[in-house]
């Protein structure tokens, strides 16, 4: 077995950190597993004594290890005296303790997504619907607890109009989860902002899904068309947003050539027989990995008669393990 970490180094154990030297088998330590974190028991713990150490700097954090620890990157496994340079698999430890979702697909789940793409507000560690009408938000509340469980009340709220000079009455639905907000970002392409985010292409899981979703925004920034014929218009000043919409249910769309104006995509009753609308299957879970930069890997010999105390461990199901959110290994 390789070298591991020194013995103060704070590895990520499931409910928080721990020095490396207070790792006992049976507890549970988190890890990588593809794009999520998952854990992994400790089925066996060894201490070697060495003299020397490195300090691995990366973007995020830096961590003191053997030169054998190794570290995962786009190429492999790559021992810690050799990992500058490049990038390593790294997730926020902060948000490792936080609630980790199951978020079930269908209707409610496309009608969540529509009403926050149209009139929602994505922040930090929450998402948040206010609107004047109090169905559209009763509705969102409930869409929002069947596809995410988590509970979603109203509030009655008062907000400043500005066509009428006064604080006008209406009702919020606000939920706090960072999970769940971070997941938004990432179905609308990163900026959850109405002008920039990109259309969320997850709710093109199945045509139950995808009414959900029209649903939803139409509720929000749409309404009924009085023709012979039926349907609905949407409207949104993101000409890229309506432009891959309207691709989807085969419509015409022709963004307003006045600047500064809203455009308009015209919804009509039988877009599914238009044949367009091609099923699409995307991720409905968090990914929580990225890369980071390995920017120095430093020499750290002990001083004086002292060696380091190296901890490894031997785990199940999976061999690797965060330290600083960073994804590591021993050799074996």
């Amino acid at each position: 077995m390789g070298y591991g970490l020194t013995s103060k180094q704070l590895v990520n154990l499931v409910g928080g950190c721990a020095q490396a030297k207070t790792v006992t088998a049976g507890q549970a330590l988190w890890t990588l597993n593809g794009m999520r974190t998952v854990p992994t028991t400790v089925v066996g713990v060894a201490a070697v004594k060495a003299r020397d150490a490195v300090e691995v700097v990366t973007g995020r954090a830096a961590f003191l290890a053997s030169p054998d620890l190794l570290l995962a990157t786009p190429y492999g496994w790559v021992t810690a005296r050799d990992a500058a340079g490049l990038p390593v698999a790294w997730t926020p430890a902060r948000k490792l303790c936080r609630e980790r979702l199951t978020i079930t697909s269908g209707y409610a789940f496309g009608y969540f997504v529509g009403a926050l793409c149209a009139d929602g507000t994505v922040g930090k560690n929450y998402i948040s619907l206010i609107v004047n009408e109090e169905d559209f938000a009763s509705r969102f509340a409930a869409a929002t607890t069947a596809c995410t469980g988590l509970p979603a009340r109203l509030e009655s709220v008062t907000r400043p109009s500005g066509y009428l000079q006064r604080d006008v009455p209406g009702f919020r639905v606000r939920v706090v989860s960072s999970y769940l907000s971070d997941l938004v970002r990432q179905y609308v392409g990163g900026d959850p902002h109405h002008m920039r985010q990109y259309f969320p292409r997850v709710v093109l899981r199945d045509s139950e899904t995808f009414a959900g979703f029209m649903d939803g925004y139409v509720d929000g920034d749409g309404c009924e068309v009085r023709l012979p014929s039926g349907g609905r218009v949407v409207v949104s000043a993101n000409v890229p947003f309506l432009r891959e919409w309207a691709a989807i249910i085969g419509a015409r769309f022709t963004p307003s050539k006045v600047r500064g104006r809203a455009s308009r995509l015209y919804i009509s009753d039988r877009w599914a027989s238009r044949g367009t609308f091609v099923p699409e299957q995307h991720p409905l879970h968090l990914h929580e990995s990225t890369w980071v930069q390995v920017r120095e890997v430093r020499p750290r010999p002990s001083l004086g008669a002292k060696p380091f105390t190296f901890f490894s461990y031997r785990l199940d199901p999976h061999p690797g393990f965060l330290v600083n959110g960073h994804l590591v290994r021993q050799s074996w």
